[in-house]
């Protein structure tokens, strides 16, 4: 039972040694390394007390040797004199006990995911049906005709290059996939959902259509919960709902749909692995970010960031201190309750919400592992920093996409890229940002009726504005463009877009016939 025991091992080992040394003069460093020799069991063997505190020795050195063996700190302490070990067992053990009584936020999640009316799997008697329904509303043939002829297309007039990565990704169809399975897997009942289940106004208005309802918002972070009835079902969204949610509907008599992206709930592992080491979260994200309010939940001491200017308020501060109350007043929303930067700056673990721009979270890692080398030099830097890559597969290749289409922007001569997806979609915005900082002309919608007849675009710009003006500037000539959509874009947007473009410039023509 003890070697399945490794904590109680060593902890026995430890309570024998204590009580031998009470009543026996402890034996050189050099007789305790001598004790693992055969020759050595005679010499001590006339001793009971002596033969005790050898075999506890033995066994100490055995259990703090093993890799496997990680027990909890224990005090030491070297006399002048002799080696004398003293324990701090029952401290330990309380410590232990306390730690046992509060279990991780992380480990109450899977608890709750083990619950007979949690699903995540969707429902397979339904599965065939919802994926014709997804078929035909979202996908689009003049997509996948330009997909087979290189991703260009040359029609009306119009030159069209499709960036290489584009569109859904595998967690957003998956993430409506279940959401459609479980509106006809539960048709008697009432079907809620706690936030857009992605950013796309098409989809959305699809779920609105199916009876789902939308909970209502009712302030800066507040939900009214209270028209979720007994026996309701409760989807939750692509981005992840808060633990206070989760444990909310846990108390509930409700069936709950989990549609989180698997990329969120990789961060969600990321920030529980800062909590065990004893590290503050620093989130590259923007802190009123759906994906982000559920990842901040299930930190315990976090910051949020959203840019390289933030980062280096932070850097700042670590390094050279400041102004501890204008610093809480600026990131008064953006931190944990008590955060006090003067303690908790002192050991940082990064992640990040999964749709930020990839570049910016490398280059915020980069400056914040550099602070800590400079702070605490190279060798300790890495007991006080911690990465990992959180940034999703699928925004990351869609931002490569974009930027080939930017670098070979001369050689194909493009007029200009639209970028096409939800206006409040994190990963969208950061398409059009690529483009931007080249200056490059780039337009990002949110569905094919904000280009209207009379050759003007409404569009959201970097800084968040939504705003109309002359589009395409030069009709008389062939349009030559670049299109890309985010990963909560249907392809069927696309093409919609496209073909409102098409048409606008075809009727040009013959106007001018």
């Amino acid at each position: 039972p003890l070697a399945r025991c490794p904590s109680l091992l060593l902890t026995s080992a430890i309570f024998v040694i204590n009580q031998e040394l009470r009543h026996a003069p402890a034996p050189p460093p050099s007789a305790l390394l001598a004790r693992y020799r055969p020759q050595s069991v005679e010499k001590y063997s006339n001793n009971p007390s002596t033969m005790k505190l050898h075999v506890a020795a033995t066994v100490l050195a055995l259990a703090t040797a093993a890799s496997a063996f990680q027990p909890a700190p224990v005090a030491f302490r070297i006399a002048s004199s002799a080696t004398r070990l003293h324990s701090t067992t029952e401290e330990a053990a309380a410590d232990s006990e306390t730690e046992a009584r509060k279990p991780r936020k992380k480990d109450e999640r899977l608890r709750m995911m083990k619950s007979p009316q949690f699903y995540r799997k969707g429902f397979k008697e339904v599965r065939d049906s919802v994926e014709d329904s997804m078929e035909q509303e979202y996908q689009s043939e003049l997509v996948d005709e330009m997909k087979g002829d290189k991703y260009v297309m040359k029609r009306d007039g119009v030159t069209v290059h499709l960036a290489k990565d584009f569109g859904f990704c595998w967690g957003v169809e998956r993430s409506i996939a279940l959401a459609y399975e479980a509106v006809r897997h539960f048709p008697d009942k009432t079907v809620h959902i706690t936030n857009e289940l992605i950013h796309n106004p098409e989809v959305n208005d699809k779920l609105k259509d199916m009876d789902v309802r939308f909970i209502e918002k009712v302030g800066e972070g507040e939900k009214n919960f209270e028209t979720v009835g007994e026996g309701d079902v409760v989807i939750l969204p692509a981005f992840g709902a808060s633990f206070e949610e989760m444990d909310l509907f846990d108390k509930k008599n409700v069936d709950v749909v989990d549609t989180t992206c698997p990329w969120v709930s990789k961060v969600w592992n990321t920030v529980d692995k800062h909590q065990k080491e004893g590290l503050t979260s620093i989130i590259h994200g923007k802190y009123a970010h759906e994906e982000t309010v559920a990842t901040v939940s299930f930190c315990e001491d976090y910051i949020v960031i959203k840019d390289m200017k933030e980062a280096q308020m932070v850097v700042d501060y670590m390094t050279k201190g400041g102004d501890k109350e204008a610093f809480l007043e600026y990131f008064k929303n953006a931190v944990s309750e008590g955060f006090d930067p003067d303690t908790m700056l002192q050991k940082i673990g990064l992640a990040n919400q999964t749709t930020m721009y990839k570049k910016e979270t490398r280059a915020i890692g980069q400056l914040l592992q550099k602070a800590m080398m400079e702070k605490y030099g190279p060798v300790d830097a890495k007991d006080h920093y911690m990465e990992f890559d959180t940034i999703c597969d699928a925004t990351q290749e869609r931002q490569d996409a974009v930027h080939d289409l930017v670098e070979n922007k001369e050689d194909l001569g493009l007029d200009f890229i639209l970028v096409i997806g939800g206006w409040d979609s994190s990963n969208t915005a950061h398409l059009l940002e690529i483009p931007h900082k080249k200056d490059v002309r780039s337009f990002h919608i949110d569905r094919a009726q904000c280009i209207g007849a009379d050759n003007t675009i409404t569009h959201r710009t970097v800084d968040g504005e939504i705003v109309t003006e002359p589009f395409i500037l030069d009709l008389e000539k062939e349009v030559v463009m670049g299109v890309t959509s985010g990963a909560s874009t249907p392809d069927a947007a696309v093409q919609d877009s496209l073909s409102s473009i098409f048409m606008m410039k075809q009727l040009h023509d013959k106007k001018d016939e």
